[in-house]
C-alpha cells in the first residue's frame, strides 16, 4: 500500500510522519493488520534488530499516594486490594532487583508512588541506586519518583541514576479529565528537569482509558517533541475501585495498531509494551515484539505478569535475542548525541517544524475512538471504511487481572 510503503520510508529517515498519516495506522481494518505490522516491523529491525531489551521494576513504596489520577490503584481514595507498604530499605531493593538481572534484565526501574520524592526520599533512592550498583556494575538504573524538584535530578545523576521516567499518558486536551491534583505542565516540566540534567528521559502514554484516536496522536506527537530515549505504552488495566474499572476499550488488535503507530512516529526510539500487556494483548503478544524492542520481565507495580520464563520463551520461540548488558540499545547516532526522539539538534528521528500536540503524565510500568478523514487516500481505504473500523468495547477480561501478592514488599521470591 502506498502509505505504508511512505511510513516506512519515513521511518528509515526518522522523518515525522503528517498527523493524517498516524490517523490512518489506528483506523486500519483487521484485514490489513498484518500489512501494517509488517511495515512497522522493517523500522523496527532497521534501527533495533532482532533484540529485545528486558527491563524490571521494583517497587520501592507501594500505594498510599496523594494524587488522584484515575488509572492507578495506588491513587488517593482507591479501593483496590493492592499491597501498601512505605519504604523499601537499600538492601531489600537490591536484592529485588537482583531476581530480575539474574532473569536477564539489563534495567532496574526504581518506582515509588507519591506526587514527587523529598530531599530525604532521594537520599533514600541514592543509596539504593548506589547498592544495587556495587553488586552490579554494569546494570543501567531507571528512578521514577513522581515530580521533581530543582536540583534533585542532579542528586540522582550523581548518585549513578541512568535515567529518569515521568509518562505523559494522555493528550493535554484531556490530562485535567484523568487528574486533577498535578497539571500536564508539571508532567513536561519533571522531563525537562531528567533532560537538563543528563538523565536518559523516558516518557510514555495509557491507551484504554476513553481516549479517541486523536488524542492518541497527539500524546505521541508531544512525546516526539520532548524526546525522549525511550517511550514505554502501557495499556490500561481496569482495577476494581478504580474510576476507569469499567473501562475495557481494548482489543489485541487495538493494541497492535497502537504501538505500530508509536514505531512509526518514533521509529528509532525504544519502544517499551509496558502495563497491561498480559491483559490486552494476550496470545498477540509475540506479534508486538515486531514492533517494540523492549518490554517489562516478569510483574509490574501492583499487578502480576506473566511468568519471568515464559517471557523469555516468548522471545526466542518469536525468533527474537535478549538484548545484553554489553549491547547498545540505542542507535548510534542518538546513543552518541544522548538524545531522544527527535528535536535536539542532530539526533531523533527528523524535523519537527510544524508538530502538533501534546501529552500528559503517569508512573513507569502503570497499571492500568474517534479517527480523522483519509482524504486522498490510506491503510483502510475511504473515511467510510475507516469510520467502520474504529473497535467496539472489548469483552472484561477480570481474569486476567491479578493482584501482585510476591516479591518486593513481601516475603515471597519475585517473579523474574
Amino acid at each position: 500500500m502506498d502509505l505504508l510503503n511512505t511510513l516506512v520510508d519515513k521511518g528509515l529517515r526518522r522523518e515525522l510522519p503528517t498527523r493524517e498519516e498516524a490517523l490512518a495506522v489506528l483506523a486500519a481494518s483487521d484485514d490489513d493488520l498484518l500489512d501494517v505490522v509488517a511495515a512497522a516491523g522493517k523500522v523496527r529491525r532497521h534501527w533495533f534488530g532482532r533484540r529485545v531489551k528486558l527491563n524490571y521494576l521494583v517497587n520501592l513504596k507501594s500505594g498510599l499516594c496523594p494524587e488522584d489520577c484515575s488509572y492507578c490503584s495506588q491513587r488517593l481514595g482507591s479501593k483496590a486490594d493492592i499491597l501498601k507498604y512505605t519504604w523499601l530499605k537499600p538492601d531489600e531493593a537490591s536484592r529485588a532487583a537482583a531476581a530480575g538481572l539474574a532473569g536477564g534484565a539489563k534495567r532496574v526501574c526504581l518506582v515509588a508512588s507519591g506526587r514527587g520524592p523529598t530531599d530525604r526520599d532521594v537520599d533514600r533512592v541514592s543509596d539504593t541506586i548506589k547498592a544495587i550498583k556495587e553488586q552490579n556494575e554494569d546494570v543501567e538504573v531507571c528512578a521514577c519518583l513522581g515530580l521533581l524538584s530543582d536540583g534533585q535530578a542532579e542528586r540522582l545523576r550523581e548518585a549513578g541514576a541512568d535515567a529518569y521516567n515521568h509518562n505523559l499518558n494522555t493528550s493535554e486536551g484531556t490530562y485535567g479529565e484523568i487528574t486533577t491534583t498535578h497539571t500536564y505542565a508539571d508532567r513536561v516540566d519533571t522531563v525537562h528537569k531528567a533532560h537538563a540534567a543528563g538523565l536518559s528521559a523516558c516518557s510514555g502514554l495509557i491507551a484504554g482509558m476513553g481516549e479517541t484516536d486523536e488524542d492518541l496522536v497527539d500524546v505521541v506527537f508531544s512525546l516526539r517533541e520532548l524526546d525522549p530515549d525511550s517511550v514505554p505504552v502501557n495499556f490500561l488495566i481496569p482495577f476494581e475501585g478504580t474510576p476507569l474499572a469499567k473501562e475495557w476499550n481494548l482489543t489485541p488488535q487495538r493494541c497492535l495498531l497502537i504501538l505500530a503507530m508509536v514505531r512509526f512516529v518514533c521509529p528509532d526510539v525504544e519502544v517499551r509494551i509496558a502495563g497491561g500487556r498480559e491483559v490486552h494483548l494476550r496470545t498477540m503478544q509475540p506479534l508486538a515484539l515486531h514492533l517494540a524492542n523492549s518490554i517489562f520481565l516478569g510483574d509490574y507495580l501492583t499487578s502480576e505478569g506473566q511468568a519471568g520464563k515464559a517471557d523469555l520463551d516468548m522471545i526466542a520461540d518469536a525468533g527474537f535475542e535478549v538484548e545484553g548488558s554489553e549491547q547498545v540499545t540505542l542507535p548510534e547516532h542518538r546513543a552518541a548525541a544522548g538524545g531522544g526522539c527527535g528535536s535536539h539538534e542532530g539526533a531523533g528521528c527528523g524535523s519537527h517544524e510544524g508538530a502538533e500536540g501534546a501529552g500528559c503524565g503517569s508512573h513507569e510500568g502503570a497499571e492500568g475512538a474517534g479517527c480523522g478523514s483519509h482524504e486522498g487516500g490510506g491503510v483502510c481505504g475511504t473515511a467510510a471504511t475507516a469510520a467502520a473500523a474504529v473497535p467496539t468495547a472489548a469483552e472484561p477480561r477480570t481474569d486476567l487481572v491479578a493482584v501482585r501478592r510476591r516479591g518486593a514488599g513481601t516475603d515471597l521470591a519475585p517473579n523474574a
